[in-house]
């Protein structure tokens, strides 16, 4: 059945099949035709730890049983008058009922942030270092089928990169990379945080998810907090848009912030992708995913998200469907009430406006000096041109500079913070 189809009949929203460069959706009819070249996405292969955990389960179920259709605006009415906001209040505040009721969620959600984070917003900027990948995900720029510019930045570059952005003044860095342990292995990715540690006293990562152990290392190397984008909850979705590749085994990818807790990382962050699939059932999920774990880790700090789908390279058609700017201040709303303890990070995809916008509603952190691509950070920042570097992974809306940033959110009565740990 064409994705097409299936967006019509089963309310999946996020369109593909005939937006792909010809050649690519060629290599993917070929997968989906021959049933040997891909594997079941719910069985682990062999390099792959499994863990006892039931929040597999219980998200699933929950998800599978939200009719977000059959909540009213009494539903709506009586979640906003709790103090404390239940799972059953949320799923009222995600449904379609809620949506005229989106001035009072804002209120709502920002007296929840500055009860709980005053008036504070975090500052950090991402560096991917590779965008090497041998994951075939349809959406994605740096899939392994899509033709463009690959490169790995060597030590000495990433250095260089490093020093670049911290002259800025920015002390938080995310580290990314292509999932690709052929060409970005857990070694690599450990050197490249020990350097950052000399320029940066918060560090993240968003990479393939790994096994515990890995984890450890890791975090022994300087890690602070893991990124996972569980992409869409859906298991059955989710089959269809990861073809190949170690990506493909969603309940691999569902464990991996369990699994950095567990090696000692401080901190991990959720998301689904908004636009891939139901986004009012991703957003149950993700946020029941940071709930759950919550209570069996309390000691770490959570974060989420809420990326909404980006054009690519090759293909500028990929966008969100269904999911608006007030379908996306709905779901951040929602969530700070729900998680009103939880941090919450607004990407530059999405634009200056909105971002300025949220950040004095229930933001916490901000993305600044954004690219995505690989090794152009000087460029980007000095003007100095530079050819030899990767193309990016998707494309961004909001381009402002670490500065731009710093002084936009002074300007709107909030205080930029730049680290708030101290290591002892």
């Amino acid at each position: 059945m064409e994705l097409k189809q299936m967006n019509e009949e089963n309310q999946v929203y996020f369109v593909d099949s005939d937006q792909l460069p010809p050649e690519v959706l060629a290599r993917k009819h070929a997968l989906e035709s021959d049933p040997s070249v891909r594997s079941d996405h719910m069985k682990y292969l062999a390099d792959m730890e499994i863990i006892d955990s039931d929040v597999k389960d219980r998200v699933l179920q929950a998800m599978d049983e939200f009719d977000y259709n059959s909540y009213t605006a009494a539903d709506v009415e009586r979640a906003l008058s709790h103090e404390t906001c239940s799972v059953e209040d949320f799923k009222a505040l995600l449904s379609p009922a809620a949506a005229p009721y989106l001035e009072q969620m804002a209120r709502r959600a920002e007296a929840e942030t500055r009860r709980h984070f005053g008036n504070t917003v975090y500052l950090f900027t991402p560096l991917y270092i590779a965008n090497y990948c041998q994951n075939y995900c349809v959406y994605c720029g740096f899939n392994c089928y899509n033709n463009i510019n690959r490169k790995k930045l060597s030590m000495e570059e990433i250095e260089h990169e490093m020093q670049v952005i911290a002259s800025t003044g920015m002390e938080e860095i995310l580290i990314l990379t292509g999932e690709s342990r052929k060409y970005s292995d857990v070694t690599y990715i450990g050197e490249a945080v020990k350097i950052a540690r000399k320029y940066f006293r918060n560090i993240g990562i968003e990479i393939y998810p790994v096994n515990t152990d890995e984890y450890a290392y890791l975090h022994e190397c300087g890690v602070d907090y893991v990124t996972v984008f569980q992409e869409t909850y859906n298991p059955t979705h989710y089959e269809t848009l990861h073809l190949l590749g170690h990506k493909r085994v969603w309940p691999y990818r569902f464990d991996a912030q369990e699994r950095a807790l567990r090696a000692g990382m401080r901190g991990v962050a959720f998301s689904a992708l908004l636009g891939l699939d139901d986004f009012r059932k991703d957003a149950l999920a993700t946020a029941l995913h940071v709930y759950l774990l919550q209570r069996r880790y309390p000691h770490a700090e959570f974060s989420l998200s809420c990326p909404r789908l980006r054009p690519i390279v090759n293909n500028d058609k990929i966008n969100p469907r269904d999911v608006g700017e007030k379908e996306l201040c709905q779901v951040l709303c929602a969530y700070r009430i729900f998680l009103p303890y939880v941090g919450i990070t607004v990407s530059s995809r999405e634009s200056k406006e909105f971002r300025d916008g949220i950040t004095k509603i229930c933001a916490t952190k901000v993305s600044a000096g954004v690219s995505t691509g690989i090794g152009d950070h000087e460029a980007k920042y000095t003007g100095k041109e530079d050819t030899d570097t990767g193309d990016e992974q998707f494309e961004i809306d909001d381009n402002r500079s670490f500065d731009r940033m710093y002084q936009d959110l002074e300007d709107g009565g909030l205080q930029p913070v730049l680290n708030d740990y101290i290591y002892v």
